[in-house]
């Protein structure tokens, strides 16, 4: 087998075979497809000047690059956002477990690390060892938050299913 090519066509394959993946990680870490966009390009353009390095095993690196950026741009929205004193008016059903927009809007509920933990381990099937490798925290870690999220998760949607593994896709 070849070494991957570490030019500029080594890159445009990579992001031609792996956008949609990329794109996927990043609205299930953002909520938005619009933000999903944005993120994904600023992931490709930061991963651009290390390609030489990374070529032989890029999809980590920009994973990190996702997740980090993700958790960077909510801290830096966080102070911009306004306090109110009425809630707004939530729906009388409770949300279907079965249903995406429920998924999605559980996910966006939980605090950006451990969205990026939820989504890395069962929308991306990494490991646990992968998982910390890509958000540069132990594993130790990734349980806690992992373990956080899911009851937070199971909270917000009562009747999801145990299995963690019936979040995917």
């Amino acid at each position: 087998m070849s070494a991957p090519d570490r030019g500029q066509a080594g890159f445009e394959e990579f992001v031609a075979a792996r956008r949609q993946a990329l794109l996927r990680t990043a609205y299930l870490l953002t909520g938005s497809h619009e933000d999903a966009e944005d993120l994904v390009q600023v992931a490709l353009v930061k991963a651009v000047p290390y390609w030489s390095r990374i070529a032989d095993h890029p999809e980590p690196y920009v994973r990190r690059i996702l997740a980090r950026e993700s958790v960077s741009r909510w801290r830096r929205r966080r102070w911009r956002e306004l306090s109110t004193d009425t809630l707004p008016e939530r729906s009388a059903a409770a949300p279907d477990p079965t249903d995406r927009a429920a998924l999605h809007e559980a996910l966006a509920r939980l605090a950006p690390r451990q969205r990026a933990v939820i989504v890395l381990r069962y929308f991306d099937d990494l490991t646990e060892r992968q998982t910390a490798e890509a958000l540069g925290i132990g594993v130790g870690t990734v349980k806690s938050q992992t373990r956080d999220a899911l009851a937070r998760l199971r909270g917000l949607l009562p009747d999801l299913d145990e299995e963690p593994a019936t979040l995917t896709r």
